[in-house]
């Protein structure tokens, strides 16, 4: 006869985004590690197969060790700061809305996620660059900022 611990009739299952290893959670955790400027540590969220692409440039590093080492010696003026704007997830994937400065140099990412057993496998990356408004379009649009 087995018997239940006291107050687990009680327990209350974690919710989707409480899981850590939901798509949503770990691109959270990947973005915490990112803000800590310890780019090292944000190989414990990175599979042995992970592959960032950036489509605008055509390039494509493959492995955690060069996605480290690609932080890590990318020219800054400082150390850098990471808004997160937005998160969403679904089963296996994520897409975040980050923007990114050094004090100097401020990007914004759009970042889509593939993740598999808690871990990021894959990542494609877009950085557009801001540009002026058109005027023609002034009567319908209000600036942002």
């Amino acid at each position: 006869n087995a018997t239940m611990p006291v107050g687990a009739e009680d327990a209350v299952p974690p919710t989707e985004e409480e899981r850590p290893d939901t798509p949503l959670a770990v691109v959270s955790e990947f973005w915490r590690r990112m803000a800590s400027n310890d780019f090292a540590s944000v190989a414990a969220v990175l599979a042995p197969d992970f592959v960032l692409e950036w489509p605008q440039s055509r390039e494509r590093i493959r492995g955690a060790e060069r996605f480290v080492a690609m932080n890590a010696e990318y020219p800054a003026h400082g150390r850098w700061v990471f808004t997160v704007h937005r998160i969403v997830g679904g089963a296996c994937a994520a897409v975040s809305d980050v923007s990114v400065t050094d004090g100097v140099q401020t990007a914004r990412a759009v970042s889509f996620f593939t993740v598999a057993g808690g871990r990021i496998v894959r990542m494609t990356e877009f950085w557009p660059e801001p540009f002026a408004p058109a005027a023609e379009r002034a009567h319908l649009t209000e600036r942002m900022e």
